[in-house]
């Protein structure tokens, strides 16, 4: 597995491994198979982890931290906090007060079991405590030796500023695949590219969408988030269907998934960036894990701009969009 680097700062592996499927949203899970599929993700080179204490909640940072005993050495370890959920699942709303932001972080070290985190995320912005207050805290975690570097999932370009006057910032997390091009016009490229921050791409597959499997709101267990995603609904299932085919048609003349060509194309949008496919079986992690193979040419890259171009999927990519891009 190839490496690279976030922020100047952190070395990843150039493709990681989300595993909030793994407890959480997509259907039934499978422990057993999660742990077999975190470890074969080590073995594979696939050493960038991510997770958060709202995925469960709470336990798939049990989870991830049973499945790496005994291999902490070989793991960077990046977890989120500001998603706040009771015990029970229910949604307390986002939370950054600096108070909060201490307790969540020692809970997490907790139930991983390990001294530190790798790459510590504010998981979205608190609106109602300055960003400034929540990334002082955040600094603070660093300078206890609690956490390595920091990060934010899905800040708009004036908040990854500021937070990073008041300490640097190594990655931004945001939704980036070919069906999710926002951060190319909405200044969250531009704005990490100035600032020399590194870029982590989650959903890099399109919630799995672009992997050609899903071709019918049945195709999707009952109990499936995606089955409340506006992309997923009504005519603009049909329109993504759409898409999705002409992204297939490049593959299979390519000889590989649809899966590894959004991968592949996600990789070829710079160094910077690292996505984090998600999966919570061996199958498609191995799949998954061959697209850092796949050479794409500059004609390649072009068929499936064509293909995908910025703003082409259609429906919103969350039912309510507002605690997106504070």
């Amino acid at each position: 597995m190839q490496q690279r680097t976030l922020g100047g700062r952190l070395t990843v592996s150039a493709e990681g491994l989300g595993c909030m499927g793994m407890s959480e949203f997509y259907g039934t899970t499978d422990e057993g198979e999660a742990v077999a599929t975190i470890q074969r993700a080590l073995d594979l080179g696939v050493t960038f982890l991510d997770t958060a204490d709202a995925y469960g909640p709470f336990t798939n940072e049990k989870l991830v931290g049973r499945a790496i005993a005994g291999r902490r050495d070989e793991v960077v370890l990046a977890t989120k906090f500001g998603n706040e959920r009771a015990a029970d699942g229910t949604r307390l709303g986002v939370n950054g007060r600096p108070d909060y932001v201490q307790q969540a972080c020692d809970a997490s070290l907790q139930r991983l079991g390990i001294d530190a985190i790798d790459l510590y995320y504010q998981h979205r912005v608190d609106p109602d405590t300055p960003i400034e207050e929540t990334w002082g805290a955040m600094g603070e975690l660093v300078e206890a030796g609690k956490v390595r570097f920091l990060g934010i999932s899905e800040a708009a370009p004036e908040t990854i500023r500021r937070a990073h006057a008041t300490h640097p910032m190594t990655a931004v997390q945001t939704e980036y695949s070919l069906w999710t091009r926002d951060p190319e016009d909405d200044g969250v490229f531009a704005t990490v590219r100035e600032l020399g921050i590194g870029f982590v791409a989650y959903s890099p597959i399109g919630r799995g969408f672009l992997s050609g499997g899903i071709r019918s709101i049945d195709d999707l267990a009952p109990d499936d988030f995606r089955r409340h995603n506006p992309r997923f609904q009504g005519e603009n299932f049909q329109r993504n269907l759409d898409l999705v085919d002409g992204v297939r048609a490049i593959a299979e003349e390519k000889g590989v998934t649809p899966s590894q060509l959004a991968l592949a194309w996600v990789l070829h949008q710079g160094d910077d960036l690292v996505p984090i496919p998600g999966t919570k079986r061996r199958r498609w992690l191995e799949e998954n894990a061959a697209a850092v193979e796949i050479m794409l040419t500059a004609a390649d890259q072009a068929r499936l701009d064509e293909a995908a171009p910025v703003g082409a999927a259609a429906g919103d990519r969350y039912p309510d969009m507002t605690q997106v891009y504070r």
